[in-house]
């Protein structure tokens, strides 16, 4: 007589009416719901958490490279002519004209920054202004988007673009005019006095991240180079690229072609530190998943050893009807493989259902919390994304399936290692 083939139909119908057996007939439905039910949360809760971490990272990387140069490009200290240090760039239109010839570069623009005390009427905050170009300005993109701005950029050259938050904090809105208080202002016989310029608020902007908003205006180029003195200098360039991920390996061609008193800071030179707390964090994270998936998946054993417990009697029965040990481990591996299975699936429609919907749900707990669950002066970022990735699913389902399946073979072995006359003793 030939041999059945492993996982034949027959041990899938007996693992199937098994696990649907009430507890009178010796089954284990509620361990199996509990099972069911732990697996499927602690999936779901994987999968939310890998989810929201991906979105967390997007979003902040997406602020920087969306509102900040990729790469800036400043002078190290030299003496000028009139023997005091600087570091300012006189010829900055000449490297401009360099850094752009290099392969991968998207845009170069010049710069002038100062700090000021801006004041409307009774309100007044601190300030980094950068004076910019109003065409540059314009291929920023989180800065020049239409959507969440106010005003336009088209009257830019005769006015001041400021921050969403500062213009909440000076209670200024597009039309309304702001003293800028510089303190290293107009150079006289006796010393240096402020200089007090009125602008007109042309442009509100909202780039995404509130640290920026709050302190961040930009004025004309030219204008600038007035009010700070840096007449036909510029402080610094910065460079956008193609590739900012890359940017490790465009560094040398960038600061060869700036020349030899060129010096490069990127993008990841000033967030990297923070970058690297969320790899670690990620890593925990997804430990403390595991681990809860690991507890879920434990109840598979409970439900398993009780289940063999109570079918002593079939067990013998199998194995004197002719099936093999290997016959009947794998009828109990099927039973707490297709818990395993089947709440993991569940896991994954509700994890990926959440993560969906984070945006409205957050809304709503948010809403709830009096607004407190997500405050973005201390987050810096105005909103928690949720991003669904194909391997952060894939990671969460086999990390998932190798748990429950594995632990799933020790109370199976245990129960084809039964000896059917001791099973059978005293029926």
């Amino acid at each position: 007589m030939a041999t059945p083939r492993p996982f034949s139909r027959y041990e899938f119908l007996i693992a199937w009416r098994y696990l649907r057996a009430k507890r009178a007939e010796g089954g284990v439905s509620v361990m199996t719901w509990i099972s069911l039910i732990g697996i499927t949360l602690a999936v779901a809760a994987l999968i939310i958490t890998l989810a929201v971490r991906s979105g967390f990272r997007d979003e902040f990387v997406s602020t920087i490279l969306g509102a900040n140069a990729h790469v800036t490009v400043y002078s190290s200290a030299y003496q000028a002519e009139n023997g005091g240090v600087t570091r300012v760039i006189p010829d900055y239109a000449d490297w401009a004209e360099r850094l752009a010839d290099v392969e991968g570069v998207t845009r170069v623009a010049p710069l002038v920054k100062g700090q000021v005390m801006a004041v409307h009427l009774d309100a007044n905050t601190g300030m980094e202004v950068f004076g910019i170009a109003g065409e540059d300005l314009a291929d920023i993109s989180r800065i020049a988007d239409p959507e969440t701005a106010q005003g336009t950029l088209d009257e830019f050259d005769s006015g001041v673009a400021i921050g969403r938050e500062a213009a909440r904090s000076l209670g200024v809105s597009v039309g309304d005019v702001v003293r800028f208080i510089n303190p290293n202002g107009v150079k006289g016989p006796f010393g240096t006095s402020p200089r007090i310029n009125e602008y007109s608020v042309v442009y509100i902007f909202n780039s995404g991240r509130y640290d920026i908003d709050k302190t961040r205006a930009y004025l004309p180029f030219a204008e600038a180079q007035a009010y700070f003195n840096r007449e036909g200098v510029a402080d610094e360039l910065e460079v956008n690229v193609l590739r900012p991920e890359d940017i490790e390996n465009m560094s040398p061609l960038l600061a060869e072609a700036g020349g030899e008193r060129a010096l490069i800071w990127t993008w990841k030179d000033s967030a990297g530190g923070f970058l690297r707390a969320l790899e670690v964090e990620d890593t925990v994270m997804f430990v403390l998943m595991s681990v809860l998936v690991l507890i879920a998946s434990m109840n598979i054993i409970s439900g398993l050893v009780m289940l063999v417990k109570n079918k002593g009697r079939d067990i013998g029965i199998l194995r004197t009807m002719g099936l093999t040990q290997g016959s009947v481990m794998r009828v109990f591996f099927l039973t707490g493989a297709l818990v395993g299975t089947f709440g993991t699936i569940f896991g994954v429609i509700l994890g990926c259902l959440f993560a969906v919907y984070f945006d409205q749900i957050l809304a709503i707990v948010n809403g709830a919390a009096g607004n407190g669950v997500w405050d973005p002066s201390i987050r810096g970022i105005y909103r928690l994304p949720a991003k669904l990735e194909l391997n952060d699913v894939l990671s969460a389902v086999s990390l998932s399936l190798i748990l429950s399946w594995g632990i799933t073979f020790f109370p199976a072995r245990r129960a084809a290692r039964m000896n059917p006359v001791e099973a059978l003793r005293y029926e």
